[in-house]
């Protein structure tokens, strides 16, 4: 830690001691983690009904059936259910791509999606390419 790090902690510490921190309004109550701030004033509670009814935005769900995939592939031991999962996780990255103004960036999947695929049989092949009936 830098001096100014200890600096810090030494002196919340010590206002911690004193109860500089006791007895602040909502103490003890949950945090308020929705920060509509940057959602325009008369879609605010239009936006907080769809949340609580469940509903993500567009990016958010193909993030999440993203990740369902990924999981699917990693507990899924059918090489043609595997080709299937890669397949929609092909499709499901070409769609978050194409609706984006800017290149995605693949590298967080990338070194997933080549373990995945250099564990995959092709019928008669190994993972490695090479013929099993040699």
């Amino acid at each position: 830690m830098n001096a100014i790090t200890l600096i810090a902690e030494r002196r919340i510490a010590e206002a911690q001691e004193e109860g500089a921190f006791d007895n602040l309004p909502g103490a003890g109550r949950p945090l308020d983690l929705e920060d509509d701030s940057m959602v325009p004033e008369d879609l605010r509670m239009a936006c907080k009904v769809l949340r609580n009814a469940g509903y993500l935005p567009p990016q958010l769900e193909t993030a999440r059936e993203i990740q369902t995939v990924m999981d699917l592939l990693e507990n899924c031991s059918d090489e043609r259910e595997k080709y299937r999962q890669m397949q929609k996780l092909n499709l499901l990255l070409r769609k978050v791509g194409a609706s984006r103004n800017r290149p995605l960036n693949f590298e967080e999947y990338e070194a997933y999606y080549r373990s995945m695929v250099s564990r995959m049989r092709v019928a008669g092949q190994s993972a490695d390419g090479k013929d099993d009936k040699a």
